[in-house]
Formats: structure tokens, C-alpha cells, sequence
């Protein structure tokens, strides 16, 4: 009876680890500064993030992010989504967060729609040159929980 309370115990604290440790990557990524650039296409000034030692070791790394999708117009597919640290109602887009708050997922399978947090595991790349795109972008991304 103790070991299978240890047990118990033992995969508990260990999946409490894992959804912090998922959380806790919005933390590190928000580590990042901007600078402005002159954009020859645009013909001013914009914001270019530049990336800390911190954020640039992570990427092509795997990494477990939880968060929730954004319903954004435009999706090509449940494959490819804006995934955001914070719910729909307080997202970058909605004006209640910064851009370093936000990420373009391309999942391996169809991730359905859910107003809920969920974990992704996908490999992260970094994005400090294309206007188009969001900064964080996470490839081959794959759902861990909801």
C-alpha cells in the first residue's frame, strides 16, 4: 500500500513539474528586447526583437509550451494556428499583451479548437527578419495535454 501511495505520489509531483516547466517557458521568452530598424519595404521604423543568449540556446530545441489558441481568420488548417500565453480575451491581438506573448504553431497532426490550456511539444525557431511572421514560431509541434 505504501509503494503504490509513493507511487502515486511520485507521478503527481512529477506531472506538476512538467506543467510548470511548460508554463514557465512563456517566462523565458518574454526575456526579449527590441530595437528599432529602418524597413526599406515599409519606408520606416519598426520594432526588431533581439534575442538574449537565454532565448537564442532554445532554439532548434524541443520544447513543452502550454498555452491556448487564438481564433485568428486565415488559418489553413487546425495544423497551423496562433498559440498565445494567454487566453483569447487577453491575447496580443486583443491589445493585453506584447508580441512576445504569442507563437505560430505548424502541428505534425490537427489540433481541434479548445477554449482551454493545452501543452504543445514542438522545436522552436527564432524570427528576427520577416515582418510576416510572428517572432517565435514552433514546428512539428505536437499536443502533450489539455
Amino acid at each position: 500500500m505504501r509503494y503504490l501511495l509513493f507511487t502515486g505520489l511520485l507521478l503527481l509531483t512529477a506531472g506538476l513539474f512538467a506543467q510548470s516547466a511548460a508554463a514557465s517557458t512563456w517566462q523565458d521568452l518574454a526575456k526579449v528586447t527590441y530595437e528599432k530598424k529602418y524597413d526599406e519595404l515599409l519606408g520606416f521604423k519598426v520594432d526588431v526583437p533581439v534575442f538574449g543568449e537565454d532565448i537564442r540556446a532554445m532554439e532548434g530545441k524541443t520544447i513543452e509550451i502550454s498555452g491556448y489558441i487564438v481564433p485568428v481568420e486565415g488559418y489553413k488548417s487546425h495544423n497551423e494556428f496562433v498559440f498565445s500565453a494567454y487566453p483569447y480575451n487577453m491575447c496580443f491581438f486583443c491589445g493585453g499583451a506584447g508580441p512576445e506573448t504569442v507563437m505560430e504553431v505548424t502541428a505534425t497532426e490537427p489540433v481541434k479548437y479548445s477554449t482551454s490550456r493545452i501543452t504543445l511539444r514542438g522545436t522552436l525557431t527564432l524570427n528576427d527578419s520577416n515582418i510576416n511572421q510572428l517572432m517565435y514560431l514552433l514546428s512539428d509541434a505536437e499536443l502533450v495535454a489539455k
